[in-house]
């Protein structure tokens, strides 16, 4: 069986490893309405919009002072 005539050193190993591990990153655009980025043909995480129109629209969390009113007028 061949075996190689000299050892890989471990710099010319990892720049081998690391060539082929990169990751790619996912097309991404912009939302027309908040500019964030997202992927293309869904709505968007940020504010709930595809294609100019809203679709899911954003909870918004209570504060504490709100729900100190509520229970103040029960």
């Amino acid at each position: 069986m061949p075996n190689p005539k000299r050892k890989h050193t471990p710099h010319r190993r990892d720049s081998r490893r690391s060539a082929n591990s990169k990751l790619d990153n996912p097309n991404s655009s912009k939302c027309s309405n908040c500019g964030s980025p997202k992927l293309p043909h869904r709505i968007c995480p940020e504010c709930g919009f595809y294609n100019g129109k809203l679709i899911v629209a954003k909870k918004v969390k209570k504060s504490a002072a709100q729900n100190q009113e509520k229970e103040a007028s029960k």
